[in-house]
């Protein structure tokens, strides 16, 4: 039997988002994927790059101007692009994909704006060609879990869902450090990170959201709040040698990936990886809460905390028959060493994360129907990051989707539901009050929402 042909693939965008990828093309999936051109406005990052394939003994990708998207479509038989560039960059590359004969991966969110909802919309309906979006959290079996016990009915039709996370100091902080910290380039933490987690509802449910109305705002980091707090003179930045940093200053020369990355980097361009979280000029919010209605007849109460010392999320689902609940604690604390700074070690193991911050690193799925006894439902083991998921979604992304009755493979359709209630969301943080997602200017893609 003959192999299947390699799909030809471009990426725009060596940053740390491209490391899934990368790997997964370099690994399990070097096979029928093959990475024949990539492109980022820092020639360094790709020279650090290279050295993946070099690694694992591959071709390295010839380099592009992303900005002639198009023409390296046509000179290197490209069939897909990848986009895991900055998120207000990601409609302008969409775009140029379609319209160069190539099928384009995003990464969430999809765009930033409604502007490039518009663009991307118009764009598919002139090409016909397709735009998938990764959203992993779909893809990890607590989430899929939760999926499947709402579609069994045991709790009854739904009636509404609180959903509350809390981002903990070492990934919360991390979003006021980076170009995330400016609205403009990310669409805020509703629109950036939220996106996720409004798809998870989305998908859960089935459902297609309404109406949105936000309250919320930067409370904890940036300038004015530090000099509320009386916090005093802070260094510019984390890597600075300087005695005034402390648990939230990022020293980038202490993860060789970020070392690699963009320490090394910064005299190509530029950017700096590490700025200080109480800086002045940062536009988004920390503390958010949103009330969302769906077209199905349900209501979702929505929370979101960046400064928390914990990482996790809670979500319950009411039913007419009953109540599902999943609590989920992806990591337990934060700690500092006796200088003072941050310690966060993904690979500890949950029962020393335990003993040494009192909250477990943990997952639990409880079901209880009206009149009855409440039952704990197991949750598989999964593959990779994002609670288990990244492997499967992969999987599904380089090999092609299965046959899946739970639908998890998501499209731009589902990344125009997610970013409806952040839009919508920013609207209302801005006029006071509910937004229709009718009333969203996305032109061809509102008929999604209908």
């Amino acid at each position: 039997m003959s192999q299947p042909r390699s799909i030809r693939y471009a990426l725009i965008g060596t940053g740390s988002r491209a490391q899934m990828y990368l790997g997964a093309i370099t690994g399990a999936h070097a096979d029928t994927a093959r990475l024949v051109a990539w492109s980022d406005p820092n020639a360094g990052r790709l020279d650090w790059s290279e050295q993946v394939f070099a690694d694992a003994s591959l071709p390295v990708p010839a380099r592009f101007d992303a900005d002639r998207l198009g023409e390296a479509i046509a000179e290197h038989g490209i069939d897909r692009v990848i986009i895991t560039s900055p998120d207000f960059t990601h409609a302008g590359y969409i775009v140029a994909a379609l319209e160069g004969g190539a099928d384009a991966v995003v990464e969430k969110p999809l765009t930033v704006d409604e502007a490039g909802v518009r663009a991307i919309a118009e764009a598919v309906e002139r090409t016909g060609r397709d735009v998938v979006i990764t959203f992993n959290y779909r893809y990890s079996p607590r989430n899929t879990a939760l999926k499947e016990l709402i579609a069994s009915g045991e709790i009854g039709e739904v009636t509404s869902v609180h959903f509350e996370w809390v981002l903990d100091t070492a990934h919360g902080a991390d979003y006021f450090r980076r170009w995330h910290r400016e609205k403009q380039n990310s669409g805020g933490l509703l629109v950036h990170k939220s996106s996720h987690h409004f798809d998870l509802v989305n998908w859960w449910l089935d459902d297609r959201p309404t109406r949105v109305y936000a309250s919320g705002g930067l409370r904890f980091y940036g300038a004015e709040n530090a000099r509320r707090r009386g916090l005093g003179a802070r260094p510019a930045r984390g890597t600075d040698d300087s005695p005034l940093r402390d648990a939230f200053s990022l020293d980038l020369r202490d993860d060789p990936v970020l070392r690699g990355l963009y320490y090394d980097q910064e005299h190509h361009d530029g950017y700096l990886r590490d700025r200080d979280v109480f800086d002045e000029g940062i536009t988004i919010e920390d503390n958010l809460a949103l009330v969302v209605d769906y077209a199905g007849g349900a209501t979702m109460s929505y929370s979101l905390n960046a400064h928390s010392p914990w990482e996790g999320y809670t979500v319950a689902v009411n039913g007419t028959a009953g109540r599902a609940e999943l609590t989920v604690v992806e990591r337990g604390a934060v700690l500092v060493d006796g200088d003072g700074r941050p310690v966060v070690d993904p690979s500890a193991r949950p029962d020393e994360v335990a003993r040494e911050s009192g909250r477990p690193v943990s997952e639990r799925l409880v079901v209880q129907r009206q009149f009855g006894a409440a039952r704990e439902v197991p949750i598989p083991n999964g593959e990779g990051g994002h609670g288990g998921g990244d492997a499967v979604l992969l999987r599904d992304v380089f090999a092609g989707a299965e046959a899946d009755p739970l639908g998890r493979a998501a499209t731009w359709h589902d990344g125009v539901r997610s970013m409806a209630v952040g839009l919508a969301g920013n609207r209302s943080l801005v006029t006071g009050q509910a937004v229709a997602t009718a009333d969203l200017a996305i032109g061809a893609a509102l008929p999604l929402l209908g």
